[in-house]
């Protein structure tokens, strides 16, 4: 099969999208659904319903980097501000002095072997702590959970490293609605993995770019100096993944912030030097200059609150600034209705427009 000439006629051919996908990244990110349903059964299989015994803890501590660290804040944003336990996210490998026995330590690493979760481990079990371990099946992290008498989920070792998220996701939600952190109504698997599979149908790579968001907004990144503006505590998780994926998988340095706590250094870059000009040239040639526009990419949820005015004012701003928009939002009725399905649209779109970005990127650096 022929080069693709442009980035539009790779996206708008699915096989070819496919076989320079040598990573597979797209059909691991199309994989979250089942990710999900396998995941649940492993958790039913490690008797995390166990954890049930000890009652509510005083604490949720979720130890994990990367995918870990996002697990802890879509946890965080889950349990809202009037949850009665404190659902706290640490890298480790140290965990809070404060923490003890009245406290859940859940430590989640995809390998199950990095220090930071071993460590954090025996210091929970040395502590009394009631524990719980996600990972790789037979890793060190494995043993330690083993020996403290404590559930461990078994990852297996297919898992695409950078498409495991909801690996790690459905194991911790499991273990918050076990143990009272988060209502049971709050997550449903079966129906965010229908709901993900729906998203990977929309954001696939059989669906053309005009009626798909992850190309779409894939498209809109290329050649762009992004700027991701969240508003809610689920938009902000799904950016925060956003920024990591496009990162990690096509090098794309990405800036992040969070309204209304950082609506003062958002309007900074809107008025400051890479703002776009009023006698600019919109028909010229950019990928001739290798200029990179600013764009802002409004991240949304139902939850607005304060934020909506501090976006509508940066939107305001974007527009005197003529700085293009673009505005990333749940699409489907049913997502609105819990906080969880926005989470899983979000997610997945932006999962596959980072996996876009890195194909784009792949097409230009073999020319």
């Amino acid at each position: 099969m022929s080069m693709p000439s442009s980035v539009d006629e790779l996206f708008d051919s699915p096989a070819r999208l496919v076989e320079r996908d040598r990573r597979r990244l797209l059909r691991a990110v199309a994989s979250a659904g089942a990710q999900v349903r396998e995941t649940a059964r492993l958790v039913e299989e490690a008797v995390v319903s166990s954890l049930a015994d000890a009652g509510r803890p005083r604490a949720l501590v979720v130890v994990g980097r990367r995918e870990g660290a996002i697990v802890g804040s879509a946890l965080r944003a889950l349990a809202g501000s009037d949850c009665p336990v404190w659902v706290v996210h640490v890298p480790g490998p140290e965990i809070p002095v404060w923490v003890t026995a009245a406290d859940l330590v859940l430590v989640l690493s995809r390998t199950g072997a990095g220090a930071y979760a071993l460590t954090a481990a025996d210091e929970a079990a040395r502590r009394g702590c009631a524990l719980a371990g996600v990972g790789a099946a037979d890793a060190p992290l494995h043993a330690r959970c083993a020996q403290a008498r404590a559930p461990y989920v078994a990852l297996p070792g297919s898992r695409e490293q950078q498409a495991s998220l909801w690996s790690l996701m459905t194991p911790a939600l499991l273990v918050a609605g076990v143990t009272g952190v988060l209502p049971n109504a709050v997550w449903e698997p079966e129906t965010v993995a229908d709901l993900l599979d729906e998203s990977a149908l929309r954001c696939g790579p059989n669906q053309e770019s005009f009626a798909n968001p992850a190309k779409t907004l894939a498209l809109e990144l290329l050649d762009s100096l992004p700027m991701l503006v969240s508003q809610g505590s689920v938009a902000g998780v799904a950016a925060s993944r956003a920024v990591d994926q496009l990162a990690v998988l096509a090098g794309l340095p990405v800036a992040h912030f969070r309204l209304p706590e950082q609506a003062v250094p958002a309007r900074r870059v809107l008025s400051g030097p890479f703002r776009g000009g009023a006698d600019d040239d919109f028909f010229r040639d950019r990928t001739e200059d290798g200029h990179r526009e600013l764009r802002m990419v409004c991240v949304t949820d139902s939850s607005s609150g304060d934020a909506a005015s501090a976006m509508s004012d940066l939107r305001e701003l974007a527009d005197a600034s003529h700085v293009v928009t673009s505005v990333l939002l749940p699409m489907s009725q049913q997502a609105a209705e819990q906080p969880i399905r926005e989470l899983a649209e979000l997610i997945g779109m932006v999962d596959f427009a980072a996996a876009y970005v890195s194909l784009a990127g792949d097409l230009e650096a073999s020319r």
